[in-house]
């Protein structure tokens, strides 16, 4: 079977910038691309940069990983509880645990108050890391804010803090992408 594209339909990616449907000036659905398309700038800016400060080894779903270990409160998490944060498996967090131990990221750890449980700690490193990444956020925030002004950018974040549930924020975008 050819892999074949019927000419007579739109491709929404292939068009984007160019209107929805053919006679309409419907854009909704570039909202989704473009919000992804902000994320996915960011981020990949965030892994060059880190690649450059000592982390070439980091990849997005590390970063989330990374945050549900470090979680403010969280104290030293198990991988099941990793997991949880993450959304996705305990198999899933585990390898992913175990990539992070190999890459001087993250260490397993005896819990005090059970010797069968392992917990899971950032190392120095993976603490340099995530203190790296807030400060190039920073820079890529600050570079935002020159191209579309701060008032404008503001007013961005603004809006969607007020569209997005407060309590719908959580770190498994990784998982919701299959990255994990």
């Amino acid at each position: 079977m050819d892999n074949m594209v019927d000419q007579n339909k739109v491709n929404l990616v292939v068009e984007f910038g160019k209107g929805g449907k053919a006679g309409t000036n419907s854009k909704g659905y570039e909202l989704p691309l473009l919000l992804f398309a902000g994320f996915r700038t960011l981020i990949d800016r965030l892994h060059s940069e880190l690649a450059r400060q000592g982390h070439p080894d980091l990849r997005p779903a590390y970063g989330f990983a990374l945050q549900a270990i470090a979680a403010p409160g969280g104290g030293h998490p198990t991988a099941s509880e990793v997991g949880r944060r993450l959304g996705v498996s305990k198999q899933a967090a585990g390898k992913t645990v175990d990539r992070l131990v190999v890459l001087g990221y993250a260490e397993r750890t005896d819990d005090p108050a059970d010797a069968r449980r392992k917990t899971i700690r950032l190392t120095p490193h993976g603490a340099d890391a995530l203190a790296r990444s807030a400060a190039v956020f920073d820079e890529l925030r600050a570079e935002w804010a020159m191209a579309l002004g701060t008032k404008q950018l503001s007013q961005v974040e603004d809006g969607l803090r007020t569209v997005v549930a407060a309590d719908s924020f959580r770190l498994d975008a990784a998982s919701w992408f299959g990255a994990m």
